[in-house]
């Protein structure tokens, strides 16, 4: 059978529709049944800035620029927060070194009173003795303290590691949102244009009719 003029098959309607959705290359293309995805940069400001087509049953525009602007805030807090947590995890290792480098300061006085203790043991045995459980018992109540602080920092790293992923999972689902929102309206635009072209030549035929109805009539 011969093909109405004007009216495009579904493979020249896919290849037109991919055509399209490949000219912006931050955006998912998709093929005739299974989408084609690509890694999406996308930044706030890209988010507020996004154009869509419009059509004729497409979405509300104010609704959709209403979500993108949202989408936009959340996603440059959760940047925000993300960037907020590298820094104080910085500051929390920087003093976690400072606090091992204490560690082995102490320890090493440790080692020299030890030494003092041998060389006037012979001297004094009982003085060496006293001088030997003073510097045991402060070094050991310093340790005590230095290790709960030690623990304190590990677990308040390992807390903003816990909010660090969070905060990636939260950036990962709402790119995945856009993305999945994106790939809705291309697609609804598509089956728009498709009913456009079909419904065509239907509307030509229908005016012809009416032209000879007219005639008709004069006649």
């Amino acid at each position: 059978m011969g093909q109405t003029p004007g009216v495009k098959s579904r493979g020249q309607t896919q290849e037109s529709r991919g055509q399209t959705q490949g000219s912006d290359p931050r955006l998912c293309r998709r093929g005739a049944n299974r989408p084609i995805t690509r890694v999406m940069n996308v930044s706030p400001l890209d988010l507020r800035q996004q154009k869509f087509s419009k059509g004729l049953r497409g979405f509300d525009k104010t609704e959709v620029t209403a979500f993108l602007v949202a989408a936009a805030d959340d996603y440059e807090a959760a940047l925000r927060e993300t960037d907020r947590l590298r820094q104080e995890n910085v500051h929390l290792e920087a003093l976690l070194n400072e606090h091992r480098e204490s560690e082995r300061s102490l320890k090493s006085t440790l080692i020299a009173a030890q030494r003092l203790a041998d060389d006037i043991k012979a001297h004094a045995q009982e003085e060496a003795q006293r001088i030997i459980r003073d510097a045991e018992g402060r070094s050991e109540l310093l340790l005590e303290k230095t290790q709960a602080r030690l623990e304190d920092l590990q677990r308040e790293i390992d807390g903003l590691k816990l909010k660090r992923r969070d905060a990636e999972t939260s950036i990962e689902a709402t790119i995945q949102t856009l993305r999945n929102t994106l790939d809705y309206v291309r697609e609804l635009e598509g089956r728009d244009r498709d009913e456009n072209v079909l419904q065509r030549p239907r509307i030509v035929e229908r005016v012809a009719l009416d032209n000879e109805a007219h005639e008709l009539q004069r006649a």
